[in-house]
C-alpha cells in the first residue's frame, strides 16, 4: 500500500491551513500603530511578529518534508508535480517573508505617526489637550505606583529568598546535628556492651578469688588435722612402748621370783633395762 500519497495530501493541507495563519497575521501587523497606546500596541507588535515567525519556520519544515516525500511517490509523473509544488511553495514563502518584513515597517511607521499626533494634541491648546494630559498624569501616577508595588514585590521575594536559604542552612545543620547524634550512640551502645562484659569479668574473678580461698582455708585446716593426727599418733606409739616394757618386767620379775620395782608412793616403776 502507498502511503507516501496520503502523507503529501496531509502536508498539502497544513500548507494551506499555515499561509492562511501566517496571511492574518501580517495583516495584524499592518495594523498595528494606529492606535494612541504606543505601549500596547507595541506588546501586540511584539506578540503577533513572534506567531509569525514561529509560522515561517514551521513553513519551512513543510518544504524540507515534500521534497523527502516527493522524490519516495511511486510514479515519476508524480514525482515531478511533487518537485514542481515544492517550487511553488519556496516562491509563496518568499512572498509572505517579505510580506511580513513590510508589515513591520508598515507598523513602525503607523507608530511613528501616532507618536506625532500624540504630542500636536499634547503641546496645543483647547479643552482636548487638557483632557489628554490629564489622561497621561494619571497614567503616569498609575505607572509610578505599578512600579512602586512591582518594587515592593521584588523586595518581598528577595527576603523570601534569604529565608529560604536560611531555612536550608538550618536544615543542613539539623542533619549534621542528627549524624553526629546517631554516631554518639552507637559509641555508647558500644561503651555499654564494654561495661557488660567487664562486669561479668569481674564477677568471674571474684568467683574465682572466693573458690580461691576457700581451697586455702580446706588445705590450711588438712594440715592442721594431719599435725594433731600425727601428734596423737606419736603420744600412742610412746604409751605402748611403755607398757611394753612395764610388762616385760613385771613378767621378769615374776621368773626371778622377785617383787616388781616400786616407788616411794607404792606405784610399780619399769625397771631399768640394758640397751643392747
Amino acid at each position: 500500500m502507498d502511503r507516501v500519497t496520503p502523507a503529501v495530501e496531509n502536508l498539502k493541507q497544513e500548507w494551506v491551513q499555515s499561509i492562511s495563519q501566517l496571511q492574518g497575521t501580517i495583516q495584524a501587523i499592518e495594523n498595528c500603530g494606529k492606535s494612541v497606546n504606543a505601549t500596547k500596541e507595541l506588546n501586540a507588535l511584539s506578540r503577533l511578529n513572534e506567531a509569525g515567525q514561529d509560522r515561517l519556520a514551521s513553513l519551512r519544515s513543510m518544504q524540507f518534508s515534500l521534497d523527502l516525500l516527493a522524490q519516495q511517490l511511486p510514479t515519476n509523473e508524480e514525482v515531478q508535480l511533487g518537485q514542481a509544488l515544492m517550487e511553488t511553495w519556496k516562491e509563496q514563502y518568499q512572498r509572505l517573508h517579505m510580506g511580513l518584513r513590510n508589515a513591520n515597517l508598515c507598523a513602525k511607521e503607523n507608530m511613528k505617526k501616532a507618536a506625532q499626533e500624540e504630542r500636536e494634541l499634547l503641546l496645543g491648546g483647547g479643552e482636548e489637550s487638557t483632557v489628554r494630559r490629564r489622561h497621561l498624569q494619571i497614567k503616569a501616577g498609575m505607572t509610578s505606583g505599578a512600579e512602586s508595588i512591582t518594587e515592593s514585590f521584588r523586595r518581598t521575594h528577595h527576603m523570601m529568598a534569604q529565608e529560604v536559604e536560611q531555612s536550608a542552612s538550618t536544615l543542613a545543620t539539623f542533619d549534621e546535628s542528627a549524624s553526629i547524634l546517631r554516631k554518639v550512640e552507637s559509641e555508647y551502645e558500644g561503651h555499654g556492651s564494654m561495661l557488660a562484659r567487664t562486669h561479668g569479668l569481674l564477677s568471674t574473678t571474684k568467683y574465682e578469688n572466693v573458690t580461691d580461698s576457700f581451697i586455702w582455708y580446706t588445705q590450711d585446716d588438712t594440715c592442721i588435722w594431719v599435725s594433731h593426727l600425727s601428734a596423737g599418733s606419736a603420744i600412742c606409739c610412746l604409751k605402748e612402748n611403755w607398757c611394753v616394757k612395764l610388762q616385760r618386767n613385771i613378767i621378769a620379775a615374776i621368773n626371778s621370783g622377785s617383787s616388781p620395782n616400786k616407788d616411794a608412793n607404792g606405784n610399780i616403776v619399769a625397771a631399768p633395762t640394758v640397751n643392747d
